[in-house]
Protein backbone atom coordinates (compact mmCIF):
# COMPACT_ATOMS: atom_id res chain seq x y z
CA UNK A 1 0.00 0.00 0.00
CA UNK A 2 1.31 3.42 -1.02
CA UNK A 3 0.42 6.85 0.29
CA UNK A 4 1.04 9.78 -2.06
CA UNK A 5 1.48 13.26 -0.58
CA UNK A 6 1.00 16.52 -2.48
CA UNK A 7 1.94 19.95 -1.11
CA UNK A 8 1.57 23.12 -3.18
CA UNK A 9 3.92 24.97 -0.82
CA UNK A 10 6.58 22.36 -0.08
CA UNK A 11 6.44 19.82 -2.87
CA UNK A 12 8.23 19.11 -6.13
CA UNK A 13 6.90 16.88 -8.89
CA UNK A 14 10.41 15.45 -9.23
CA UNK A 15 10.07 13.94 -5.74
CA UNK A 16 8.93 10.41 -5.07
CA UNK A 17 5.78 11.74 -3.40
CA UNK A 18 5.68 8.92 -0.88
CA UNK A 19 6.28 10.89 2.33
CA UNK A 20 5.46 14.44 3.46
CA UNK A 21 9.09 15.49 3.17
CA UNK A 22 9.21 14.46 -0.48
CA UNK A 23 5.73 15.45 -1.64
CA UNK A 24 4.67 16.27 -5.15
CA UNK A 25 3.78 19.89 -5.87
CA UNK A 26 0.86 19.55 -8.28
CA UNK A 27 -2.04 17.22 -8.98
CA UNK A 28 -0.76 16.39 -12.46
CA UNK A 29 1.26 13.24 -11.63
CA UNK A 30 -1.64 11.85 -9.61
CA UNK A 31 -3.79 11.73 -12.73
CA UNK A 32 -1.53 9.10 -14.25
CA UNK A 33 -0.62 7.23 -11.07
CA UNK A 34 -1.69 3.57 -11.01
CA UNK A 35 -3.56 3.41 -7.71
CA UNK A 36 -3.96 -0.01 -6.13
CA UNK A 37 -6.18 -1.29 -3.29
CA UNK A 38 -5.27 0.33 0.01
CA UNK A 39 -3.44 3.28 -1.56
CA UNK A 40 -4.10 6.83 -0.41
CA UNK A 41 -3.76 10.25 -2.01
CA UNK A 42 -3.38 13.05 0.55
CA UNK A 43 -3.25 16.79 -0.15
CA UNK A 44 -1.68 19.11 2.39
CA UNK A 45 -4.07 21.33 4.29
CA UNK A 46 -3.67 24.95 3.27
CA UNK A 47 -2.54 24.03 -0.25
CA UNK A 48 -4.26 25.70 -3.20
CA UNK A 49 -4.17 23.93 -6.55
CA UNK A 50 -5.28 26.50 -9.12
CA UNK A 51 -6.15 25.55 -12.70
CA UNK A 52 -5.73 21.88 -11.72
CA UNK A 53 -7.95 18.82 -11.40
CA UNK A 54 -8.01 15.20 -10.29
CA UNK A 55 -9.33 12.53 -12.66
CA UNK A 56 -9.12 9.08 -11.11
CA UNK A 57 -10.00 5.69 -12.55
CA UNK A 58 -9.06 3.02 -10.00
CA UNK A 59 -10.66 0.67 -7.51
CA UNK A 60 -9.85 -0.67 -4.10
CA UNK A 61 -11.39 -3.66 -2.38
CA UNK A 62 -13.89 -3.97 0.49
CA UNK A 63 -10.99 -4.55 2.88
CA UNK A 64 -8.64 -1.99 1.32
CA UNK A 65 -10.44 0.99 -0.24
CA UNK A 66 -8.55 3.76 -1.98
CA UNK A 67 -8.69 6.96 0.08
CA UNK A 68 -8.38 10.58 -1.09
CA UNK A 69 -8.17 13.27 1.54
CA UNK A 70 -6.06 15.73 3.51
CA UNK A 71 -3.01 15.70 5.77
CA UNK A 72 -1.17 18.25 7.86
CA UNK A 73 -2.13 20.89 10.41
CA UNK A 74 -5.84 20.43 11.11
CA UNK A 75 -6.22 24.10 12.07
CA UNK A 76 -5.48 25.05 8.45
CA UNK A 77 -8.14 25.08 5.68
CA UNK A 78 -8.97 22.08 3.55
CA UNK A 79 -6.70 21.67 0.53
CA UNK A 80 -8.43 23.49 -2.33
CA UNK A 81 -8.77 22.44 -5.97
CA UNK A 82 -9.74 25.42 -8.11
CA UNK A 83 -10.33 23.90 -11.54
CA UNK A 84 -11.27 27.16 -13.32
CA UNK A 85 -12.49 25.28 -16.39
CA UNK A 86 -9.62 22.77 -16.54
CA UNK A 87 -10.09 19.02 -16.33
CA UNK A 88 -12.04 18.77 -19.57
CA UNK A 89 -13.37 15.44 -20.78
CA UNK A 90 -16.06 14.28 -23.18
CA UNK A 91 -19.23 12.93 -21.62
CA UNK A 92 -21.42 10.61 -23.70
CA UNK A 93 -24.41 8.62 -22.46
CA UNK A 94 -24.52 6.80 -25.83
CA UNK A 95 -28.30 6.92 -25.77
CA UNK A 96 -31.13 9.43 -25.53
CA UNK A 97 -31.82 10.45 -21.92
CA UNK A 98 -35.05 12.41 -22.23
CA UNK A 99 -36.53 15.26 -24.20
CA UNK A 100 -35.29 18.74 -25.08
CA UNK A 101 -33.31 20.58 -23.83
CA UNK A 102 -31.34 17.74 -22.24
CA UNK A 103 -28.02 17.11 -23.95
CA UNK A 104 -26.60 13.61 -23.69
CA UNK A 105 -23.05 14.30 -24.85
CA UNK A 106 -20.51 17.11 -24.85
CA UNK A 107 -17.39 18.61 -23.31
CA UNK A 108 -17.38 18.94 -19.52
CA UNK A 109 -14.95 20.47 -17.04
CA UNK A 110 -14.76 18.54 -13.75
CA UNK A 111 -12.50 19.31 -10.80
CA UNK A 112 -12.71 15.78 -9.32
CA UNK A 113 -13.78 12.98 -11.68
CA UNK A 114 -14.14 9.39 -10.45
CA UNK A 115 -14.53 7.20 -13.53
CA UNK A 116 -15.46 3.53 -13.03
CA UNK A 117 -14.23 3.55 -9.45
CA UNK A 118 -15.23 1.11 -6.72
CA UNK A 119 -14.26 1.02 -3.05
CA UNK A 120 -13.06 4.59 -3.03
CA UNK A 121 -13.52 7.21 -0.31
CA UNK A 122 -13.02 10.97 -0.64
CA UNK A 123 -12.98 13.36 2.32
CA UNK A 124 -12.05 16.87 3.42
CA UNK A 125 -11.43 18.77 0.19
CA UNK A 126 -12.49 22.21 -1.00
CA UNK A 127 -13.47 22.31 -4.68
CA UNK A 128 -14.44 25.12 -7.06
CA UNK A 129 -14.85 25.39 -10.81
CA UNK A 130 -15.33 29.03 -11.70
CA UNK A 131 -15.85 30.64 -15.07
CA UNK A 132 -13.06 33.12 -14.59
CA UNK A 133 -13.48 35.04 -17.84
CA UNK A 134 -15.65 35.25 -20.95
CA UNK A 135 -12.97 34.13 -23.39
CA UNK A 136 -15.45 31.73 -24.99
CA UNK A 137 -17.40 34.77 -26.20
CA UNK A 138 -20.58 33.62 -24.47
CA UNK A 139 -22.74 35.24 -21.84
CA UNK A 140 -23.10 33.14 -18.69
CA UNK A 141 -26.62 31.96 -19.58
CA UNK A 142 -26.01 31.09 -23.22
CA UNK A 143 -27.44 27.74 -24.21
CA UNK A 144 -24.07 26.23 -25.18
CA UNK A 145 -21.94 27.30 -22.19
CA UNK A 146 -19.72 24.40 -21.12
CA UNK A 147 -21.02 22.12 -18.40
CA UNK A 148 -18.97 22.09 -15.21
CA UNK A 149 -18.91 19.94 -12.11
CA UNK A 150 -17.23 20.07 -8.76
CA UNK A 151 -17.34 16.27 -8.37
CA UNK A 152 -18.57 13.86 -11.05
CA UNK A 153 -18.84 10.12 -10.42
CA UNK A 154 -19.35 8.06 -13.57
CA UNK A 155 -20.17 4.38 -14.04
CA UNK A 156 -19.49 3.33 -17.61
CA UNK A 157 -17.18 0.47 -18.55
CA UNK A 158 -16.73 -1.27 -15.19
CA UNK A 159 -20.23 -2.53 -14.56
CA UNK A 160 -21.50 -1.75 -11.07
CA UNK A 161 -19.49 0.86 -9.18
CA UNK A 162 -19.56 -0.24 -5.55
CA UNK A 163 -18.88 1.64 -2.33
CA UNK A 164 -18.22 5.22 -3.35
CA UNK A 165 -18.12 7.60 -0.37
CA UNK A 166 -18.00 11.39 -0.59
CA UNK A 167 -17.75 12.89 2.89
CA UNK A 168 -17.08 16.32 4.36
CA UNK A 169 -16.44 18.07 1.04
CA UNK A 170 -16.85 21.83 0.59
CA UNK A 171 -17.89 22.55 -2.98
CA UNK A 172 -18.75 26.05 -4.14
CA UNK A 173 -18.73 28.42 -7.09
CA UNK A 174 -19.25 25.94 -9.90
CA UNK A 175 -20.28 28.08 -12.87
CA UNK A 176 -21.84 25.49 -15.15
CA UNK A 177 -24.61 25.58 -17.73
CA UNK A 178 -27.90 27.16 -16.65
CA UNK A 179 -29.99 24.60 -18.55
CA UNK A 180 -28.36 21.16 -18.69
CA UNK A 181 -30.08 18.91 -16.16
CA UNK A 182 -28.42 15.60 -16.94
CA UNK A 183 -24.88 16.33 -17.97
CA UNK A 184 -22.18 16.45 -15.28
CA UNK A 185 -23.26 19.96 -14.39
CA UNK A 186 -23.37 21.17 -10.80
CA UNK A 187 -21.87 20.54 -7.38
CA UNK A 188 -21.92 16.73 -7.11
CA UNK A 189 -23.39 14.57 -9.88
CA UNK A 190 -23.25 10.76 -10.08
CA UNK A 191 -24.53 9.11 -13.27
CA UNK A 192 -24.27 6.01 -15.45
CA UNK A 193 -23.58 5.71 -19.17
CA UNK A 194 -23.91 2.86 -21.58
CA UNK A 195 -20.46 1.20 -21.93
CA UNK A 196 -18.07 2.22 -24.69
CA UNK A 197 -18.60 -1.19 -26.30
CA UNK A 198 -22.37 -1.00 -26.75
CA UNK A 199 -22.51 -4.77 -27.32
CA UNK A 200 -21.95 -5.06 -23.54
CA UNK A 201 -24.96 -2.95 -22.52
CA UNK A 202 -26.79 -5.78 -20.78
CA UNK A 203 -23.74 -7.96 -20.02
CA UNK A 204 -22.11 -5.35 -17.78
CA UNK A 205 -24.72 -2.90 -16.51
CA UNK A 206 -23.21 0.41 -15.41
CA UNK A 207 -24.85 1.45 -12.14
CA UNK A 208 -24.07 2.26 -8.49
CA UNK A 209 -24.37 0.15 -5.38
CA UNK A 210 -23.49 1.51 -1.92
CA UNK A 211 -22.92 5.14 -2.86
CA UNK A 212 -23.02 7.63 0.01
CA UNK A 213 -22.76 11.42 0.11
CA UNK A 214 -22.46 12.60 3.69
CA UNK A 215 -21.86 15.88 5.51
CA UNK A 216 -20.90 17.88 2.43
CA UNK A 217 -21.54 21.58 1.88
CA UNK A 218 -22.46 22.73 -1.63
CA UNK A 219 -22.90 26.45 -2.35
CA UNK A 220 -23.49 28.63 -5.39
CA UNK A 221 -23.45 26.03 -8.14
CA UNK A 222 -25.35 25.51 -11.37
CA UNK A 223 -27.28 23.65 -12.31
CA UNK A 224 -27.74 20.90 -9.71
CA UNK A 225 -26.65 20.89 -6.09
CA UNK A 226 -26.39 17.12 -5.50
CA UNK A 227 -27.80 14.57 -7.95
CA UNK A 228 -27.42 10.81 -7.97
CA UNK A 229 -28.51 8.09 -10.35
CA UNK A 230 -29.37 9.51 -13.75
CA UNK A 231 -28.64 6.81 -16.29
CA UNK A 232 -28.66 5.76 -19.91
CA UNK A 233 -30.40 2.62 -18.63
CA UNK A 234 -33.57 4.65 -18.22
CA UNK A 235 -34.20 3.32 -21.72
CA UNK A 236 -34.73 -0.10 -20.10
CA UNK A 237 -36.48 1.08 -16.94
CA UNK A 238 -38.87 3.36 -18.85
CA UNK A 239 -39.33 1.01 -21.82
CA UNK A 240 -37.68 3.28 -24.36
CA UNK A 241 -38.83 2.99 -27.95
CA UNK A 242 -36.73 1.80 -30.91
CA UNK A 243 -36.77 3.01 -34.49
CA UNK A 244 -36.73 0.84 -37.60
CA UNK A 245 -32.93 0.52 -37.32
CA UNK A 246 -33.13 -0.74 -33.73
CA UNK A 247 -31.84 2.52 -32.26
CA UNK A 248 -33.31 4.21 -29.18
CA UNK A 249 -35.64 6.97 -30.37
CA UNK A 250 -36.20 9.11 -27.24
CA UNK A 251 -39.74 7.89 -26.58
CA UNK A 252 -40.75 6.24 -23.31
CA UNK A 253 -43.62 4.23 -21.88
CA UNK A 254 -44.12 4.84 -18.15
CA UNK A 255 -47.17 2.57 -18.00
CA UNK A 256 -49.24 3.35 -14.92
CA UNK A 257 -46.19 4.83 -13.18
CA UNK A 258 -45.35 1.75 -11.11
CA UNK A 259 -41.77 0.45 -11.25
CA UNK A 260 -40.96 -3.26 -11.29
CA UNK A 261 -38.70 -4.30 -8.40
CA UNK A 262 -36.45 -6.53 -10.48
CA UNK A 263 -36.15 -3.92 -13.24
CA UNK A 264 -35.00 -1.11 -10.96
CA UNK A 265 -32.68 -3.46 -9.04
CA UNK A 266 -31.04 -4.58 -12.28
CA UNK A 267 -30.69 -1.27 -14.12
CA UNK A 268 -30.97 1.35 -11.37
CA UNK A 269 -28.80 2.24 -8.41
CA UNK A 270 -29.09 0.52 -5.04
CA UNK A 271 -28.09 1.28 -1.44
CA UNK A 272 -27.91 5.03 -2.03
CA UNK A 273 -27.68 7.28 1.04
CA UNK A 274 -27.63 11.10 0.90
CA UNK A 275 -27.28 12.33 4.48
CA UNK A 276 -26.31 15.40 6.48
CA UNK A 277 -25.54 17.68 3.53
CA UNK A 278 -26.24 21.39 3.11
CA UNK A 279 -26.98 22.83 -0.34
CA UNK A 280 -27.33 26.59 -0.69
CA UNK A 281 -27.97 28.76 -3.74
CA UNK A 282 -28.14 26.00 -6.32
CA UNK A 283 -28.96 27.34 -9.76
CA UNK A 284 -31.57 24.60 -10.18
CA UNK A 285 -32.65 21.75 -7.94
CA UNK A 286 -31.11 21.18 -4.53
CA UNK A 287 -30.86 17.42 -3.95
CA UNK A 288 -32.32 14.74 -6.21
CA UNK A 289 -32.10 10.96 -6.49
CA UNK A 290 -33.05 9.43 -9.85
CA UNK A 291 -33.58 5.83 -10.97
CA UNK A 292 -32.67 4.54 -7.53
CA UNK A 293 -34.08 1.52 -5.71
CA UNK A 294 -35.06 2.44 -2.14
CA UNK A 295 -32.71 5.41 -1.68
CA UNK A 296 -32.52 7.17 1.69
CA UNK A 297 -32.29 10.96 1.80
CA UNK A 298 -32.17 12.24 5.38
CA UNK A 299 -31.07 15.17 7.53
CA UNK A 300 -30.16 17.39 4.60
CA UNK A 301 -30.78 21.13 4.24
CA UNK A 302 -31.64 23.04 1.07
CA UNK A 303 -31.66 26.84 1.03
CA UNK A 304 -32.53 29.13 -1.87
CA UNK A 305 -32.56 26.48 -4.58
CA UNK A 306 -33.61 27.44 -8.12
CA UNK A 307 -31.87 30.81 -8.19
CA UNK A 308 -31.41 30.62 -11.99
CA UNK A 309 -34.85 29.19 -12.78
CA UNK A 310 -36.48 32.45 -13.80
CA UNK A 311 -37.55 33.83 -17.15
CA UNK A 312 -34.95 36.62 -17.27
CA UNK A 313 -32.06 34.16 -16.78
CA UNK A 314 -33.36 30.82 -18.09
CA UNK A 315 -34.40 32.32 -21.41
CA UNK A 316 -32.69 30.37 -24.20
CA UNK A 317 -35.58 27.89 -23.94
CA UNK A 318 -38.72 27.60 -21.84
CA UNK A 319 -38.50 23.81 -21.70
CA UNK A 320 -38.03 22.41 -18.19
CA UNK A 321 -37.82 25.79 -16.52
CA UNK A 322 -38.68 24.03 -13.28
CA UNK A 323 -36.81 23.20 -10.08
CA UNK A 324 -37.60 22.17 -6.52
CA UNK A 325 -35.57 21.59 -3.37
CA UNK A 326 -35.31 17.87 -2.43
CA UNK A 327 -37.05 15.20 -4.48
CA UNK A 328 -36.87 11.93 -6.47
CA UNK A 329 -37.36 11.09 -10.15
CA UNK A 330 -38.39 7.57 -11.20
CA UNK A 331 -37.29 5.96 -7.94
CA UNK A 332 -38.84 2.98 -6.19
CA UNK A 333 -39.74 3.45 -2.52
CA UNK A 334 -37.58 6.54 -1.98
CA UNK A 335 -37.50 7.68 1.65
CA UNK A 336 -37.05 11.35 2.61
CA UNK A 337 -36.90 12.08 6.34
CA UNK A 338 -35.66 14.80 8.73
CA UNK A 339 -34.78 17.13 5.86
CA UNK A 340 -35.26 20.91 5.83
CA UNK A 341 -36.05 23.06 2.79
CA UNK A 342 -36.08 26.85 2.91
CA UNK A 343 -36.85 29.59 0.41
CA UNK A 344 -36.84 27.70 -2.89
CA UNK A 345 -37.00 30.56 -5.37
CA UNK A 346 -38.75 32.03 -8.36
CA UNK A 347 -42.22 30.50 -8.65
CA UNK A 348 -43.39 34.07 -9.24
CA UNK A 349 -40.70 34.65 -11.90
CA UNK A 350 -41.15 31.68 -14.22
CA UNK A 351 -40.14 28.66 -12.16
CA UNK A 352 -43.00 26.23 -12.77
CA UNK A 353 -42.22 24.35 -9.54
CA UNK A 354 -40.59 26.04 -6.55
CA UNK A 355 -41.76 23.54 -3.92
CA UNK A 356 -39.81 22.12 -1.03
CA UNK A 357 -40.76 18.51 -1.87
CA UNK A 358 -41.87 16.82 -5.07
CA UNK A 359 -42.92 13.18 -5.56
CA UNK A 360 -42.18 13.02 -9.28
CA UNK A 361 -42.90 10.07 -11.59
CA UNK A 362 -41.91 7.62 -8.87
CA UNK A 363 -43.43 4.61 -7.16
CA UNK A 364 -43.80 4.56 -3.38
CA UNK A 365 -42.21 7.91 -2.46
CA UNK A 366 -42.39 8.64 1.28
CA UNK A 367 -41.85 12.04 2.90
CA UNK A 368 -41.95 11.96 6.70
CA UNK A 369 -40.69 14.17 9.53
CA UNK A 370 -39.46 16.98 7.26
CA UNK A 371 -39.71 20.76 7.69
CA UNK A 372 -40.23 23.44 5.07
CA UNK A 373 -40.49 27.22 5.17
CA UNK A 374 -40.72 30.08 2.69
CA UNK A 375 -40.68 27.99 -0.48
CA UNK A 376 -42.07 30.08 -3.32
CA UNK A 377 -44.05 27.30 -5.04
CA UNK A 378 -45.52 25.60 -2.00
CA UNK A 379 -44.82 22.71 0.32
CA UNK A 380 -45.26 19.46 -1.60
CA UNK A 381 -46.12 18.49 -5.17
CA UNK A 382 -47.36 15.09 -6.31
CA UNK A 383 -46.28 15.49 -9.90
CA UNK A 384 -48.60 14.19 -12.56
CA UNK A 385 -50.26 10.91 -13.30
CA UNK A 386 -47.13 8.72 -13.15
CA UNK A 387 -46.31 9.51 -9.52
CA UNK A 388 -48.03 6.65 -7.69
CA UNK A 389 -48.28 5.30 -4.15
CA UNK A 390 -46.94 8.54 -2.70
CA UNK A 391 -47.22 9.29 1.03
CA UNK A 392 -46.64 12.55 2.93
CA UNK A 393 -46.97 12.42 6.72
CA UNK A 394 -45.63 13.85 10.01
CA UNK A 395 -44.20 16.90 8.21
CA UNK A 396 -44.38 20.58 9.18
CA UNK A 397 -44.75 23.40 6.65
CA UNK A 398 -44.48 27.04 7.74
CA UNK A 399 -45.35 29.95 5.48
CA UNK A 400 -44.62 28.28 2.17
CA UNK A 401 -46.29 30.22 -0.64
CA UNK A 402 -48.88 29.62 -3.41
CA UNK A 403 -50.14 26.27 -2.12
CA UNK A 404 -49.36 23.79 0.62
CA UNK A 405 -50.45 20.81 -1.49
CA UNK A 406 -50.00 20.60 -5.27
CA UNK A 407 -51.66 17.67 -7.09
CA UNK A 408 -51.45 18.24 -10.87
CA UNK A 409 -53.07 15.16 -12.52
CA UNK A 410 -51.95 12.95 -9.62
CA UNK A 411 -53.99 9.78 -9.05
CA UNK A 412 -53.53 8.91 -5.38
CA UNK A 413 -51.74 11.41 -3.13
CA UNK A 414 -51.92 10.34 0.53
CA UNK A 415 -51.46 13.26 2.96
CA UNK A 416 -51.97 12.68 6.66
CA UNK A 417 -50.88 13.83 10.13
CA UNK A 418 -49.04 16.96 8.99
CA UNK A 419 -49.09 20.55 10.22
CA UNK A 420 -49.53 23.30 7.61
CA UNK A 421 -49.15 26.87 8.91
CA UNK A 422 -50.36 29.10 6.08
CA UNK A 423 -49.95 32.82 5.65
CA UNK A 424 -52.09 34.89 3.30
CA UNK A 425 -49.94 33.96 0.28
CA UNK A 426 -50.60 30.23 0.61
CA UNK A 427 -53.79 28.28 -0.02
CA UNK A 428 -54.24 24.73 1.23
CA UNK A 429 -54.40 23.55 -2.41
CA UNK A 430 -52.25 25.17 -5.11
CA UNK A 431 -54.55 26.09 -7.98
CA UNK A 432 -52.70 28.56 -10.20
CA UNK A 433 -53.06 27.71 -13.90
CA UNK A 434 -55.73 25.11 -13.00
CA UNK A 435 -53.15 22.80 -11.41
CA UNK A 436 -55.59 21.29 -8.92
CA UNK A 437 -56.88 18.51 -11.15
CA UNK A 438 -55.60 15.46 -9.28
CA UNK A 439 -56.83 13.13 -6.55
CA UNK A 440 -55.84 13.26 -2.89
CA UNK A 441 -56.87 11.83 0.46
CA UNK A 442 -56.19 14.48 3.11
CA UNK A 443 -56.78 13.30 6.66
CA UNK A 444 -55.76 13.98 10.28
CA UNK A 445 -53.82 17.15 9.36
CA UNK A 446 -53.79 20.53 11.08
CA UNK A 447 -54.31 23.57 8.82
CA UNK A 448 -53.66 26.90 10.55
CA UNK A 449 -54.47 30.21 8.90
CA UNK A 450 -51.68 32.52 10.09
CA UNK A 451 -52.90 35.53 8.10
CA UNK A 452 -54.21 38.63 9.92
CA UNK A 453 -57.80 37.85 8.94
CA UNK A 454 -59.88 34.70 8.61
CA UNK A 455 -59.89 33.45 5.03
CA UNK A 456 -62.53 31.97 2.78
CA UNK A 457 -61.06 28.94 0.96
CA UNK A 458 -62.15 26.98 -2.12
CA UNK A 459 -61.53 23.53 -0.65
CA UNK A 460 -62.71 21.75 -3.81
CA UNK A 461 -61.17 23.50 -6.82
CA UNK A 462 -62.63 22.64 -10.18
CA UNK A 463 -61.46 19.22 -11.48
CA UNK A 464 -59.87 18.23 -8.16
CA UNK A 465 -60.93 15.04 -6.41
CA UNK A 466 -60.09 15.56 -2.75
CA UNK A 467 -61.35 13.70 0.28
CA UNK A 468 -61.01 15.83 3.42
CA UNK A 469 -61.31 13.70 6.54
CA UNK A 470 -60.82 14.41 10.25
CA UNK A 471 -58.61 17.46 9.77
CA UNK A 472 -58.37 20.40 12.19
CA UNK A 473 -58.95 23.85 10.66
CA UNK A 474 -57.89 26.95 12.62
CA UNK A 475 -59.02 30.50 11.77
CA UNK A 476 -60.65 29.78 8.42
CA UNK A 477 -63.97 31.34 7.49
CA UNK A 478 -65.19 28.01 6.10
CA UNK A 479 -64.34 24.32 5.97
CA UNK A 480 -64.66 21.60 3.37
CA UNK A 481 -68.34 20.76 3.00
CA UNK A 482 -67.83 17.20 4.19
CA UNK A 483 -66.14 18.43 7.37
CA UNK A 484 -68.54 21.25 8.27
Amino acid sequence: MTTIYISAAHGDDANAGTDPGHAWATLSPANSFAFKPGDALLLERGSIFSDQFLHISASGTPEEPICIGAYGDETRPFPAIHANGSGRWFQDYRAPIGGSPHRNRGEVSTALLLMDCSYIEVRDLEITNRRVDDSDGLVFNARNVMDRTGVAVIAQDGGTSRHVLLEGLYIHDVDGNVYDKHMANGGIYCMAHFPTDTRRITDSVARFDDLSIRDCTVRNVRRWGIAVGYTAYLNFIDRGGLNADGEWNNTFDYGDGSIDDSLIATFGSTNIVIEGNTVEDAGGDGITVMYCDRPIVRRNISRRAAKDIRSDIYNATENDRVAAAIWPWRCKNALFEYNEAYDTLNAEYGNGDGQAWDADFGDGTVYRNNYSSGNSGGSVMFCNEKAVNSHFYHNVAYHDRLGAIDIPRNPDADIHDNVFILDESCDPIRNDNDRADGTAHVQHNIFINDAPQERLINWHPHAAHIIWQDNLYVRFANRPSEES
